[in-house]
C-alpha cells in the first residue's frame, strides 16, 4: 500500500511535473551559484581588498561543504521526512544567499558561502527524493532525470553568462541577491504541491562522519593549491594532504563503528550502485575540469571580456537542451550501460580537443566541437548514471542513494579541478602545456571511469523501455 509521497504518483501526473518544476528551480539556482562567482571574483576581491589566493575559497568552499555534508542530507530526509528537510534546506540556501549579498566584509561573505553549501547539502538529496518518489521507474522517471540533469548542467553553464550580464549591469552581489525570489516561490510550491511524511522518529545521526567527509577534501584542496603555488611554508602542503588522507582513514573507521552511518553497509551491497558512484566522480572530474579550460582559454589565452567569454559558451547550454530530449528516448533503446560508455567517449574527444586547439592556438569559435562534445558527454553519461545510481530505491534508502550520488557529482567535480588544473597550471610545475596536462590527466580519469562502466549490470526488469 503506497504513503506519503509515493502514493502521488499514482494519483496525479500533472501534480508530479509540478513538483518536478520546483525542484528544477531549486536545481538551477544551486547549480547557477557553483559557477556564478568565477566571473565577479575580480569585483569581489577589489572591493574587499583580498588577493585571488582568498578568493579561490569563495568557490571551493561552496562546491566542497555542500558536496561532503550531502549524504548527512540524504540521511535527514530519510528520518526526519523530506518534505520537512526540503523546506530547511531551503530555507537555508535563500537566506544564505541573501547573506552573501549584503555582506559588509569578506569573512562574512566566505561564511554565507559555507551556509549556502549546507542549505544545499540539505535540499538536493531530499528534493531528488521527492522526484525518484513522484515517478515510477522506467520511461517516466528516466524523463524527469532527464530534465533533472539538463537544468542542472545548464544552471553550471549560465552560470558564467549570468555572473557577466549581472556584474556588468548590475554589481557584483545581485548574483547572490536575484535567487532569493525564486527560492520562495520554491518554498511555496513544496508547502502546496508537496504531501507530507511521518518522520521515522528518534535516530543517531553520524555528525563525525559529515564533518570528517567535509574536511578531508578541503585539506586536499589546500594541500594541491599550496604545493602548486611554490609559495609559504614548505612543510605546509605535505602536512594537509597527511591530513585529508589521515581524515580519509578515520571516516572510514568512524563508518564501520557508527549505529547509524552515512553510508549504511548494505548500500554497497548493490554492485550496480557502487559503481555508478566510482564512475560519475570520475566523469564529473573531467566535465568540471573541461568548463575552466574553456574560461581560461578564452580569457586568459585569448583576451576575452568576461561576457564575451561567457556568450561563447552559450551552444554549450543550447546542446545540452537537445540531449536531454534526446537521451530518454536513447536510454531505453539502448540500456544505461551503453550511453554512460558513449558520454565517456564524448568526453574523451573534448579534452583531446581541447588540448589541440590550445596547441594550435585557435581563435574560441575552435572550442566550440568541444562544448558540444562536452554536452554530448553529460546528457549521455550523468544522466545514465543517475538512473543506475538509484535504481531499485524504496522510501527507506531514496535520500542515500540521492545523497551519494550527488555528492559523488560534486566532489568528483572539486576533486577533477584541484587536481587536473591545480596540477596543469601550478607555477611550481610549470614547463609543459598546462591545457595539455589537464586534459591528459583527465583523459587517464576518463579511462579508469570506462573500465569501471563497462562492469555496470542493470537488471532487465528496471531497465528503461
Amino acid at each position: 500500500m503506497l504513503s506519503g509521497i509515493s502514493a502521488v504518483r499514482s494519483s496525479s501526473g500533472r501534480r508530479a511535473w509540478l513538483v518536478l518544476c520546483g525542484m528544477a528551480t531549486l536545481q538551477f539556482f544551486i547549480a547557477v551559484d557553483v559557477t556564478v562567482v568565477n566571473v565577479a571574483l575580480p569585483s569581489i576581491g577589489a572591493r574587499f581588498g583580498v588577493g585571488g589566493h582568498a578568493l579561490a575559497w569563495v568557490v571551493v568552499g561552496y562546491t566542497i561543504t555542500g558536496g561532503g555534508l550531502l549524504m548527512l542530507g540524504g540521511r535527514l530526509g530519510d528520518v526526519f521526512g523530506r518534505r520537512r528537510v526540503l523546506l530547511i534546506g531551503t530555507a537555508l540556501f535563500g537566506g544564505a544567499s541573501l547573506l552573501a549579498g549584503l555582506a559588509p566584509s569578506f569573512p562574512l561573505l566566505v561564511a554565507a558561502r559555507l551556509l549556502q553549501g549546507a542549505g544545499e547539502a540539505i535540499a538536493l538529496p531530499a528534493a531528488m527524493a521527492v522526484i525518484v518518489l513522484m515517478f515510477p521507474e522506467g520511461p517516466r522517471r528516466s524523463r524527469a532525470l532527464s530534465v533533472w540533469a539538463a537544468v542542472a548542467s545548464c544552471g553550471l553553464v549560465l552560470g558564467f553568462v549570468v555572473s557577466g550580464i549581472i556584474t556588468e549591469l548590475l554589481g557584483w552581489r545581485w548574483i547572490f541577491l536575484v535567487s532569493v525570489p525564486f527560492i520562495l516561490v520554491v518554498l511555496v510550491a513544496v508547502v502546496v504541491l508537496v504531501p507530507g511524511e511521518r518522520s521515522a522518529g528518534r535516530a543517531p545521526l553520524d555528525v563525525p562522519g559529515a564533518f570528517l567527509l567535509t574536511v578531508a577534501p578541503l585539506l586536499f584542496a589546500f594541500g594541491v593549491v599550496e604545493a602548486g603555488s611554490g609559495e609559504g611554508a614548505s612543510w605546509l602542503p605535505a602536512v594537509a594532504l597527511g591530513g585529508a588522507v589521515g581524515a580519509g582513514v578515520l571516516f572510514a573507521v568512524v563508518e564501520r563503528r557508527a549505529r547509524r552511518p552515512l553510508v549504511p553497509a548494505r548500500f554497497f551491497r548493490n554492485r550496480a550502485r557502487v559503481l555508478a558512484n566510482l564512475a560519475t566522480a570520475l566523469l564529473s572530474a573531467a566535465l568540471s575540469t573541461s568548463f575552466l579550460l574553456f574560461t581560461y582559454y578564452l580569457q586568459d589565452r585569448l583576451g576575452a571580456g568576461p561576457l564575451q567569454a561567457g556568450l561563447t559558451m552559450l551552444p554549450l547550454a543550447v546542446c545540452l537542451i537537445g540531449a536531454s530530449v534526446l537521451v530518454p528516448r536513447l536510454l531505453g533503446r539502448w540500456g544505461a550501460r551503453v550511453c554512460v560508455l558513449a558520454g565517456l567517449g564524448f568526453t574523451v574527444l573534448a579534452m583531446v580537443v581541447i588540448a589541440a586547439v590550445a596547441r594550435l592556438g585557435a581563435a574560441g569559435v575552435a572550442m566550440v566541437p568541444a562544448m558540444m562534445l562536452v554536452a554530448a558527454g553529460m546528457g549521455f553519461g550523468i544522466v545514465g548514471l543517475q538512473y543506475v545510481a538509484v535504481t531499485g530505491v524504496t522510501e527507506d534508502d531514496a535520500g542515500i542513494a540521492s545523497g551519494v550520488q550527488r555528492a559523488a557529482d560534486q566532489l568528483g567535480g572539486s576533486a577533477g579541478v584541484t587536481l587536473y588544473v591545480g596540477v596543469g597550471f601550478a607555477p611550481a610545475l610549470g614547463g609543459g602545456d598546462p591545457f595539455l596536462v589537464s586534459s591528459l590527466l583527465a583523459v587517464a580519469g576518463l579511462a579508469v571511469a570506462g573500465v569501471v562502466a563497462w562492469r555496470i549490470s542493470v537488471p532487465a526488469a528496471v531497465t528503461p523501455e
